[in-house]
């Protein structure tokens, strides 16, 4: 697998055949920054809200994978595939770190809100968001490897002018 050249930027490989996307980065918060950005970038036919779902079920999955499955110490690298079906876009990312507890992802039901809005918790939320946005989400550990899977409903077909 690629990792960081050393530039600064992380070595991406993107490679595109109607809404098919490849990247490989390492795991660090300003990669995940910029692997989001790519992606977005790429969707640009969808609608906002539609680009702004699949932006933030991205940014919780890769973000826990760089908090939880690597931690704060290690590096590592993450695969994120993305692929246009008629049921929508479906996803696949893949990493080395830790597997997930009990080998399965958080239900992520939503924590009970406090009265007085300073007393909301900062995190706890982006399970509940990831099941919420997507479907179909799948985990698995194989060779040291963790692999979750999802798709997102939405109309990703080419529109026509």
């Amino acid at each position: 697998m690629r990792t960081d050249t050393g530039t600064g930027l992380p070595e991406q490989a993107l490679q595109r055949h109607t809404k098919d996307i490849r990247l490989t980065f390492p795991s660090s918060p300003l990669s995940v920054r910029r692997a989001l950005q790519t992606i977005i970038a790429d969707l640009q036919e969808l609608e906002i809200e539609e680009r702004g779902s699949v932006e933030l079920v991205l940014a919780e999955v890769l973000n826990n994978v760089v908090e939880h499955a690597y931690g704060a110490e290690e590096r590592g690298w993450i695969s994120l595939e993305c692929a246009s079906q008629p049921d929508g876009l479906h996803f696949r990312i893949r990493d080395e770190g830790r597997p997930m507890p009990k080998d399965t992802p958080p239900m992520g039901a939503p924590a009970p809100l406090p009265e007085q809005r300073e007393h909301l918790p900062e995190g706890g939320f982006g399970w509940f968001l990831i099941r919420d946005l997507s479907r179909d989400v799948q985990y698995r550990r194989l060779d040291e490897m963790n692999e979750l899977t999802f798709r997102i409903n939405i109309d990703a077909t080419p529109k026509a002018n």
